[in-house]
């Protein structure tokens, strides 16, 4: 066993979980100042509940140890619990527990970018529920179609989830998607959209009325993203190598160039460039960057970041225009960058992009799988949001909405300014 990339992939694994508190702090700061708890604790929700299913469950329906396929799911009954995964084979790179405790991460992860999209008006319990059966049904399997990959001693596939292997059999080429634009992004983007049209808007909904409250939360909640996307976009090379250092170093280029494009759009549109526009940019460009940041040479990757930052900016205010509340961008920015991120690859990808010596086809299989989990994503989230809000109820009341639900929901305050002074 290899241990320096086994400490690699440890590693990379805590820098991925940090990065769901460091989703908290930047919802926590984009909403108002009595919803902050709430919005915080649906991230902390996401923690508990999902690191749990994925123990128990999640990772056996997610890496079945076989080709997947759509439905049925495969599901590695030997894996159920983890309890399979304790011996480490002598040639192994790695322990399979520390690979399986690395992408437990990512679904953390990537239910907790859901709430943003119903941020100041969803009960915490039916938040829960559906994070639980979103998970089961649409993260697991779709994490399958993607991360599922097995290779022979020559390097071919010998097995894996439909968008890769499946595509690469028709096709000749499988999506690329380093490390989430589709499974992670697309895949939240497309939940948020459905969810926040299930809940409806929120009250007073239009532009400018629902500013954040705390910039400087926005911004350190940014930073931390920022720092856990190295081992999100790195660790995803599981071994410390070349293709590591291309992967960490594109996470730095993309993010500051697409931080640079949000602010240069702000200001031609507003006059000025925000904390919350530079903070919003990095995360764009972390998002857009995140299927391609070993696949894209450090120049495209800026090109990439530029696009993304600048069409995220623009993004953000189609809620106004088509009349849906995305509550923090999840749509706008989650699920625009994952698409403009995949779709890149289909012209830039080295070796296999229309530009840079392909013939089109990374193109049309990075379309098939960006559309496959949008439309399957927000199918399920609907569905399942529906059912939640016709029972249990997902919304608050309008009159516990508008005095803030941190109190009425959580029985908690994040800011006690009316408290006697002690002596």
């Amino acid at each position: 066993m290899d241990q320096g990339n086994t400490a690699f992939l440890l590693i990379a694994a805590a820098f991925v979980l940090l990065m769901t508190p460091g989703l908290a702090f930047f919802y926590g700061g984009l909403v108002k100042a009595k919803s902050v708890v709430s919005m915080m604790m649906l991230s902390f929700g996401a923690m508990g509940l999902i690191g749990v299913l994925w123990v128990i469950y999640g990772y056996a329906i997610a890496f079945p140890g076989s080709e997947g396929t759509l439905f049925p799911w495969k599901i590695d009954t030997a894996a159920i619990g983890l309890t399979s995964l304790l011996e480490t084979p002598e040639d192994a790179m790695y322990p399979p527990i520390a690979f399986a405790a690395f992408q437990a991460t990512f679904a953390i992860i990537t239910v907790a970018l859901v709430s943003g999209a119903i941020a100041d008006r969803a009960k915490f319990g039916a938040w829960m529920v559906f994070a639980g059966v979103w998970a089961t049904l649409v993260y697991f399997p779709v994490a399958s179609w993607v991360f599922n990959f097995g290779l022979a001693d020559d390097g071919s596939f010998s097995y894996g989830g439909w968008t890769t292997y499946g595509l690469q059999e028709v096709f000749g080429l499988g999506v690329i998607d380093f490390a989430g634009g589709t499974a992670v992004h697309i895949n939240a983007g497309a939940a948020a959209l459905a969810l926040a049209l299930v809940l409806g808007k929120r009250v007073g909904f239009q532009k400018g009325a629902h500013v954040p409250h705390n910039p400087p939360f926005v911004l350190l909640g940014a930073g931390l993203l920022w720092f856990g996307w190295f081992g999100f976009n790195a660790g995803s090379e599981l071994a410390a190598d070349g293709t590591a250092a291309v992967a960490f170093l594109n996470t730095i280029a993309a993010p500051a160039a697409a931080l640079l494009g949000w602010l240069v759009v702000e200001k031609l549109r507003n006059g000025k460039a925000t904390s919350v526009g530079a903070a919003s940019g990095a995360v764009a460009g972390l998002v857009a960057i995140t299927p391609a940041c070993a696949s894209v040479t450090p120049m495209f990757a800026i090109l990439l970041g530029v696009i993304a930052g600048a069409v995220c900016a623009v993004a953000v205010d189609l809620k106004f225009a088509l009349g849906f509340d995305d509550s923090l961008d999840v749509v706008g920015i989650h699920l625009v960058g994952g698409l403009i991120g995949t779709l890149f690859l289909g012209f830039f990808a080295n070796n296999t992009g229309l530009f840079t010596g392909g013939d089109g086809t990374q193109l049309l299989v990075q379309a098939i799988a960006a559309i496959a989990v949008l439309v399957y994503s927000f199918a399920l989230a609907w569905i399942i949001g529906f059912v939640i809000e016709k029972t249990m109820g997902f919304r608050v009341k309008n009159e516990d909405e508008i005095a803030g639900i941190d109190t009425v929901v959580h029985g908690e305050e994040a800011y006690l300014f009316d408290q006697p002074a002690r002596v």
